[in-house]
């Protein structure tokens, strides 16, 4: 029997220092599990793009995203039109796909769970022409993502932290019309989101409860609140526990159109493009390594 073949595909940049390390390790223990490994390094987003694309389109079983959920995210643009199965070893900043798939931190672990294959059939959001695993963001939330996105340090959950400091200053409500599965609702608030899990940005747990294989979306709001009492909530994001707050809004459909003035969306912690979007949930639509 010939053996299996999969790709590995490495966020760009990554070719240097402990990203080449843990990639070395990553790639021992997947040949020496007998997989026939692709070892796909771009030297941008572009060209790692155009490399997990032939590699999907060949006789691939497997695209292995080694990085954070930017990673995961352009792996999975390619992974979903072709029917190939996603794994993830989590090597970035935020990793909430990999939390949610309970796939392990350390990169030996992760790629042992590739050898087992055990898998399940998840759902996705798309967006256009793009497809987002985790979480759409559309309000403070995606105003932090792209504060952090630009910012070099701090590192890991502390950057969106300091990201959350920073915007806080600027806070305001917005004006958001929902259309949910033809249904309009508008609504002033501070946060909002679309879920397909419950986390983004590195364990902000904004659509608690929601279950990426339901074939639904999980829409959040929290409507206007002050300053001082989003700083005393915000702690309650990261346990999941804001949803018995006051402010606190929460609706499931299978497509929801957002608008708002002023808000770039993030999905996967990617922008995604300006407000207004239509996000439909794509039904079990990718097979993930769990």
């Amino acid at each position: 029997m010939p053996p299996r073949r999969l790709a590995l595909l490495t966020h760009p940049g990554a070719g240097r220092g402990r990203g080449a390390r843990v990639r070395e390790v990553v790639l021992s223990r997947l040949r020496r599990a007998g997989f026939d490994v692709l070892d796909l390094v771009g030297a941008d987003v572009d060209e790692a793009r155009d490399l997990a694309r032939t590699a999907c389109a060949a006789d691939v079983e497997t695209l292995v995203a080694l990085g954070g959920d930017g990673t995961v995210h352009l792996a999975l643009q390619q992974a979903v039109p072709a029917g190939v199965t996603l794994a993830v070893v989590p090597a970035g900043t935020g990793n909430d796909l990999a939390r949610e798939l309970g796939i392990p931190a350390d990169p030996v672990a992760a790629a042992d769970r590739v050898v087992a294959g055990r898998t399940r059939e998840i759902d996705v959001l798309q967006v256009g022409d793009r497809y987002v695993a985790t979480v759409l963001a559309c309000g403070f939330d995606a105003l932090v993502a792209e504060r952090a996105d630009a910012m070099a340090w701090p590192r890991g959950r502390s950057r969106y932290v300091a990201a959350v400091a920073a915007e806080l200053r600027a806070l305001a409500p917005r004006r958001y019309t929902l259309e949910l599965d033809g249904t309009v609702r508008e609504v002033d608030g501070v946060l909002a989101a679309v879920g397909n899990t419950a986390s983004f940005g590195g364990g902000l747990r904004i659509t608690e409860g929601a279950e990426p294989d339901d074939g639904l979306l999980d829409v959040v709001v929290i409507r206007t609140l002050g300053r001082r009492e989003l700083v005393r909530a915000f702690p309650r994001l990261y346990r999941g526990t804001h949803t018995d707050h006051r402010a606190y809004e929460h609706h499931r459909a299978r497509s929801v159109t957002v608008a708002a003035r002023g808000i770039t969306a993030y999905g996967d912690g990617e922008p995604l493009g300006r407000l207004p979007l239509t996000i439909s949930a794509l039904p079990r639509a990718v097979k993930v390594v769990v």
